[in-house]
């Protein structure tokens, strides 16, 4: 959905959306499991010219390979945004350019307004979370045999091989 500032000069723009699976393209290994759900507006903030506010809550499912053991590991989402873009009248900035604590907090866009989906797709990685695990107790993969801890026991000694090659290492260093 393409957010209109000819058409948000005249009024806000409701909008209640679902986006299905694949409209959205996301990186390699995130995939989306269920249609997005986002409901907000748009407006036109009329102090600042051509400064739009894009806010709203969104809901969705989203998959990825679980940091620990590489199985699916489910993320739902849900979110709040509420965001500010001004329109970008610098052209491409040479060097080093001074942005003040409160411009921080504000996007910018080029042309005749914003598309949606990039304001969906930004907010969707910033609320996911840092480690993405399939579950709080995953054991994850043995580093010595690969074998998925989950799934079966190994009889692989606990320690990591970096540990053991870190600690000859510091022994190395101590003769």
């Amino acid at each position: 959905m393409f957010l209109s500032l000819r058409e948000l000069e005249l009024k806000k723009i409701p909008f209640a959306l679902e986006i299905p699976p694949g409209t959205i393209e996301f990186a390699d290994e995130l995939t989306q499991a269920s249609p997005i759900a986002v409901k907000g507006e748009a407006e036109l903030v009329s102090d600042v010219l051509g400064e739009i506010r894009v806010s709203g809550k969104l809901r969705v499912t989203m998959e990825a390979p679980c940091d620990r053991c590489v199985e699916p590991a489910t993320l739902p989402i849900e979110t709040d945004f509420d965001l500010t873009y001004r329109p970008d009248e610098s052209g491409e900035p040479v060097g080093e350019v001074h942005v003040s604590e409160g411009e921080s907090e504000i996007g910018f866009y080029s042309g005749d307004g914003l598309e949606l989906d990039d304001i969906l797709l930004e907010q969707i990685v910033l609320a996911l979370p840092m480690q993405k695990v399939c579950s709080p107790g995953c054991k994850g993969i043995c580093p010595s045999c690969g074998q998925n801890r989950n799934f079966a026991n190994c009889a692989c000694e606990s320690k990591p091989l970096v540990v053991k090659q870190f600690a000859a290492a510091l022994q190395s260093l101590k003769k």
